[in-house]
């Protein structure tokens, strides 16, 4: 039988030559801290999503690709059974923990908080007593707080360098799944996406990462398609605060208002996405479905409890989460019809992909700004610095332009024709960063054009 990609572990390479002045000051910086040469690198990338936002952890399917920003951990093992986390950002602090007992904080979602969620997970799924310590300093490319899955990326590296310094063979797809439940631990209910792709990543391609059970499937871009990573240079940490998981729970609450309606078991109902498998009806039925049972109006909680016939103890139980039992009004038609649009662009996107029409880029394009729109409009998860970034982005010369990750800030991404990537580049510098003293300095990091990169890997010292 012939293995698939994702059940392989992450590749053992040699540090790639464009490479191999960074790692050396790495190993420079190591040695200096440590008194030795690190053992292996370990490298996770970030990821921008083309498209399909806030519906992972709805059950759907997401269209995402690496990029060549990434976490590096150089790491060497110790005899002391404990953790030494050295950033190479001063602004980050210092950490040191026993790997033996030691806690994560969800109130105070420090740096090295992501990173003990990567540790934990493995070790909890190998079920290990003993594990090796280890040293490792952290280097990172993928800009913090901009919707690039710079905090997944660093779970998925602290979580490969944990498996490879105790000597555990995981596969990619073991490590994506064991990465995507242990950033619960931090508080935040994402879907998996991030996680996937940055363990599955292959280079040139996009992925359509559907889940339960977790499958990738490589999406081969139109020729002369470029994409443009642009930063708002607003940030937004999804764990410290509980806009994320509000969305997270209406959502959930959609889908159990919509199950209760349609005489199905409500109380074991999560998804939307398992709303319409049960109900066996396409998007565009799902969509009617919504407008006939969800009113526009915000639902409050006594309005819930009616709908749903329990306590407001029971609706805390049933349907929301530890970080938003304070939250008294929620929008579930709203949250539901973005859901069920943005999953059919999905489809939509990777049809355009496969069938290659002459007029590919330009299909694509539209999908990406009619998916920001329902973000902005629908999900609310967009900021205005961001839409006035995506709508300069589309005056420059991009094909399409959309928020992308978490959003309330963070980055855009844009589709490009290969031969107008400079031009683009410089009509956005020109119009959104050069103007502002704040923005301007940032532009080399805010501003860039990239590719589909390949996913995690370990390089030998």
């Amino acid at each position: 039988m012939i293995k698939k990609m994702d059940d392989t572990p992450p590749p053992v390479c040699k540090i790639p030559d464009k490479e191999k002045d960074r790692y050396a000051k790495l190993q420079s910086k190591f040695k200096e801290r440590f008194g030795h040469d690190p053992i292996i690198y370990a490298r996770a990338p970030g990821r921008v999503n083309l498209i399909g936002e806030h519906i992972d952890y709805c059950g759907y399917a997401v269209l995402p690709m690496a990029i060549e920003q990434d976490i590096v951990f150089a790491v060497s093992t110790n005899n002391s059974k404990e953790i030494t986390l050295v950033n190479q950002d001063p602004s980050y602090k210092e950490f040191s923990c026993s790997l033996e007992n030691f806690t994560i904080s969800r109130s105070d979602p420090q740096w090295y908080n992501y990173a003990l969620c990567g540790v934990r997970g493995v070790i909890e799924h190998m079920g290990a007593g003993s594990v090796v310590g280890f040293n490792a300093l952290v280097d990172g490319s993928v800009p913090k707080s901009a919707g690039l899955s710079s905090s997944s990326a660093l779970v998925c590296c602290a979580a490969l360098a944990t498996a490879q310094v105790n000597g555990w063979t995981l596969t990619k797809k073991v490590l994506a799944e064991v990465c995507a439940k242990c950033e619960h631990y931090i508080g935040t209910e994402g879907g998996g996406m991030d996680q996937a792709i940055s363990f599955m990543a292959n280079h040139g391609m996009a992925k359509l990462i559907e889940f339960n059970p977790l499958r990738t499937t490589n999406i081969l871009l139109p020729a002369g398609a470029a994409f443009i990573i642009t930063n708002s240079l607003v940030e937004h940490n999804k764990a410290a605060t509980s806009d994320f998981n509000i969305r997270v729970v209406e959502c959930r609450l959609a889908a159990q208002v919509l199950a209760k309606a349609q005489g199905l078991p409500w109380r074991e109902t999560r998804l939307l996405g398992g709303v319409q498998k049960q109900l066996g009806l396409n998007f565009d039925e799902m969509l009617s479905l919504v407008k006939e049972t969800l009113h526009k109006e915000p639902y409050n909680k006594d309005e819930l409890c009616q709908l749903l016939e329990v306590t407001p103890d029971e609706l805390a139980l049933s349907s929301l989460s530890q970080n938003t039992t304070h939250v008294t009004s929620f929008k579930l038609f709203q949250r539901a019809t973005h859901v069920y649009s943005e999953a059919s662009r999905v489809y939509q996107f990777r049809t355009v992909c496969e069938e290659q029409p002459t007029d590919a880029l330009q299909r694509l394009g539209h999908l990406m700004d009619e998916s920001h729109a329902s973000c902005r409009d629908l999900y609310e998860c967009s900021h205005p610095d961001l839409d006035k970034l995506v709508q300069i982005c589309r005056d420059s010369g991009a094909l399409g332009s959309r928020m992308t990750g978490a959003g309330w800030g963070g980055c855009g991404v844009s589709l490009v024709e290969s031969k107008s990537i400079m031009s683009v580049l410089t009509k956005v510098r020109d119009a959104y960063y050069t103007p502002d003293p704040a923005r301007a300095p940032l532009t080399k990091q805010a501003l860039f054009a990239t590719q589909p990169g390949n996913g995690a890997e370990i390089y030998n010292n």
